[in-house]
């Protein structure tokens, strides 16, 4: 209230001025024959009138007196007064530019007091209803003037005024208090246009973009640094005026030290006329309201921006303006503010449903104040704001958008909770919201990552069905999700769509389906994924050389797998342990014994040292040559470079044992691979068996097959068959004896 103070203090004559000339100009036709009714009205009458409620929730001090038909009717006679008073037009015009606020100010508070007015006497007629306002607005300058209003708004809710009653004063500071802050956003929300615009705040926001920043980050760090810059140029605005009222107050201090005993303003001019002594008190000039009449017209350089389409125009400017200056959080307080700390410090196991309804009571929220509430949830508790996030998607105030589904959809997705990620699907469909291209493409990553191709498949061809081109990430998902189901060549098949479509596939997605090929032994398939990245020119590496050569040896391919296996060391790159063991497996498929050896040896010569890889494939083939003393050589090789032998090696050894008829160390072997049978596949597990009905352990044979079946591995036909016919031997020994 001092800025309202400020405002009339020292300018009650030019507003004065602006009102009479502006009513002049509304109302040309107003009689001007009854100045002097103005100073008949009693404030005895205003203070006895029954009360009567204004839309700001206050009572009307003015009566209806039982004498008269219609309140007040001497208001009609002011505004007839008003053209009696001789109004400066060339001073009215020089203050103009300089009362531009306080015009403003004025032009607002007269409107929404008329309207108030209006409605708590609608069966008045225009003339008094300004008269009324008349009144309000003398009377509001003269308490002004005299400096009462820090007094006034002490005194507002026990003490009324002489003149007015206590409910209209209080309404008057209301609608002048909603006035100003009406006008201090303004300003602010212009002031941040500028800054805005300023050339520092483009400069970072151009480097910001230039390192990669984009979308929603940008345009809040922009709002942020416009921000820092208004309130730094405030700052030094507020220590310049500090600054400048020390000076003035300086100043007028020296100046009554000068002039100490003289008056400052004659109030009175007295005028001597023999013995008599007259005294002419300056009556105040009496202010009318601003009058509009007919259709206002305003043209800028010009252009008429009275026609219709420009309030659309207008509309959508708000709109923008919401983007620029997002609307802030409501305080929290009092009640409002324990429930809000009981809500932050609930566990993921409580009910939330009934301290959110009485925060939404109390608190009345709007999409901001939830969004701000869901922020300290996340920061204290995610399982928590996942729960509250999904409750809030049906409230009415928090303006649910498919975003905020998707977004809710996303969290479920990364940690894998599928169900969860369904429900509020289900819950956004039966909103009557189909997925969009971003939710459609988290339900393939998502189902994709839980290797549930099917209903992968169903959401990625939804995406295509809307028309929605898929990304790099979708397609990636996708392929990935082919190649863990063993469907590598439909993987491949999207991968030719992705290149069809000019998206390059990655390096990860070639590795993926040359690593799937090769594992199933598709030679001609891994051969062509090999190719497609040379042709796309990215870089081969050991590893690819690698996964060829283990797809042509488990196709069965030596000749061909060692033609790879020189060509990746013509190309520079040396051969490790993993790449020598997968070629001597190649040769082992064929039982090329001499050629696996000839290999090492000429490995050897170049510096190539065996590792385990390489002694584990080489255990395993002299195992089935039942060459147990080369067998055991290799194995001291692998314990004398201090690692523990993988379990290959222990299978081989309980096969080669077995058929050896050593008993002993088969059964020791067998105990080892017992021990790790959550790792074993079908053909581990009927190489064990077999080796077993070799020796003549059948019972142990029988033991290992019926852990096979309870890991939900069925047995092969030969396998079947040599248990039969292991268990027909064994009934038959006694009756031979």
């Amino acid at each position: 209230m001092k800025q309202l103070k400020h405002f009339f203090i020292s300018r009650r004559q030019s507003i004065t001025n602006n009102l009479v000339k502006q009513i002049r100009l509304s109302s040309p036709s107003i009689d001007t024959t009854n100045a002097s009714s103005s100073s008949a009205i009693t404030t005895t009458s205003m203070a006895a009138s029954p009360p009567r409620e204004l839309p700001n929730g206050c009572f009307s001090p003015l009566i209806r007196n039982p004498k008269f038909p219609n309140p007040l009717s001497s208001f009609s006679n002011i505004n007839r007064s008003v053209h009696t008073l001789p109004v400066d037009d060339s001073e009215t015009d020089l203050e103009s530019d300089e009362d531009g606020p306080m015009s403003e100010f004025l032009s607002r508070f007269t409107w929404i007091m008329k309207g108030n007015l209006s409605e708590a006497y609608p069966d008045c007629d225009k003339q008094t209803i300004n008269g009324m306002l008349l009144v309000i607005v003398d009377k509001v300058v003269s308490v002004l003037e005299e400096g009462g209003l820090g007094e006034m708004l002490g005194a507002t809710e026990n003490t009324p005024t002489q003149d007015f009653s206590q409910d209209l004063w209080k309404a008057v500071w209301e609608v002048s208090n909603s006035v100003l802050e009406d006008m201090k956003r303004e300003r602010k929300k212009e002031e941040m246009k500028r800054f805005l615009q300023c050339e520092e705040v483009k400069d970072m926001t151009r480097f910001a973009s230039e390192v990669g920043v984009r979308g929603e980050m940008l345009r809040e760090m922009r709002f942020k640094w416009a921000k820092e810059k208004m309130q730094e140029f405030e700052f030094y605005q507020n220590l310049e005026s500090i600054r400048q009222q020390d000076q003035l107050a300086q100043e007028e201090e020296e100046a009554k030290a000068k002039n100490a005993g003289a008056d400052a303003v004659e109030e009175a001019v007295i005028v001597e006329d023999g013995d008599n002594v007259d005294v002419e008190e300056k009556k105040p000039k009496v202010v009318a309201l601003p009058q509009r009449k007919g259709k206002i017209k305003y043209k800028i350089y010009g252009l008429d921006l009275s026609d219709a389409k420009w309030a659309e125009v207008a509309d959508r400017i708000h709109e923008a303006e919401k983007l620029i200056t997002p609307e802030e959080p409501k305080p929290i307080t009092g009640k409002c503010k324990l429930v809000n700390e009981k809500i932050l410090s609930l566990t993921t196991e409580d009910d939330p449903s009934s301290l959110l309804s009485e925060w939404v009571e109390l608190l009345q929220p709007s999409r901001v104040d939830w969004l701000t509430l869901l922020d300290k949830l996340r920061e204290r508790n995610v399982g928590l704001y996942l729960k509250i996030a999904e409750l809030v998607l049906s409230e009415e105030s928090f303006q649910t958008s498919i975003r905020d589904y998707s977004k809710l959809i996303d969290a479920h997705a990364v940690d894998n909770r599928i169900e969860d990620a369904e429900r509020i699907l289900k819950k956004m469909t039966e909103k009557g919201i189909e997925p969009d291209i971003l939710t459609s493409t988290i339900l393939v990553n998502m189902y994709s990552k839980a290797n549930n191709l099917d209903r992968a498949k169903e959401a990625f061809e939804g995406l295509r069905s809307q028309g929605f081109q898929p990304d790099m990430r979708t397609y990636k998902s996708m392929i990935m999700a082919y190649v863990n189901a063993g469907q590598p060549k439909l993987g491949e098949s999207l991968m030719r769509d992705m290149e069809v479509k000019d998206i390059k596939p990655t390096k990860d997605i070639y590795m993926a389906l040359l690593r799937s090929f090769s594992e199933r032994g598709e030679a001609e398939s891994a051969d062509r994924i090999f190719s497609a990245m040379r042709y796309a020119h990215i870089q081969l590496n050991l590893e690819s050389g690698t996964l060829l050569v283990e797809a042509y040896g488990h196709a069965g391919y030596p000749d061909q797998a060692r033609n790879k296996f020189d060509n990746m060391i013509g190309l520079g790159h040396r051969p490790d342990d993993r790449c020598t063991a997968s070629m001597i497996a190649a040769y082992e498929k064929k039982n090329l014994l001499d050629k696996a050896l000839n290999l090492l040896l000429q490995l050897e010569k170049d510096g190539f040292e065996p590792g385990i890889a390489t002694y584990t494939v080489l255990v395993d083939w002299l195992g089935k040559l039942q060459l147990v003393d080369e067998a055991e050589e290799m194995l001291r090789k692998i314990t004398e470079k201090g690692d523990t032998p993988p379990l290959k090696v222990h299978v081989s050894l309980c096969d080669m044992y077995s058929r050896a008829g050593n008993e002993k160390k088969a059964l020791q072997a067998l105990g080892i691979v017992e021990g790790k049978k959550e790792v074993l596949g079908a053909d581990e597990f009927e190489r064990i068996i077999h080796g077993l009905i070799v020796g003549g352990l059948t019972q142990d044979a029988n033991k290992i097959f019926q852990l096979m079946k309870a890991r939900g591995f069925s047995a092969s036909e030969p396998l079947k068959m040599s248990l039969m016919a292991s268990q027909a031997i064994r009934r038959q020994r006694p009756t031979a004896r």
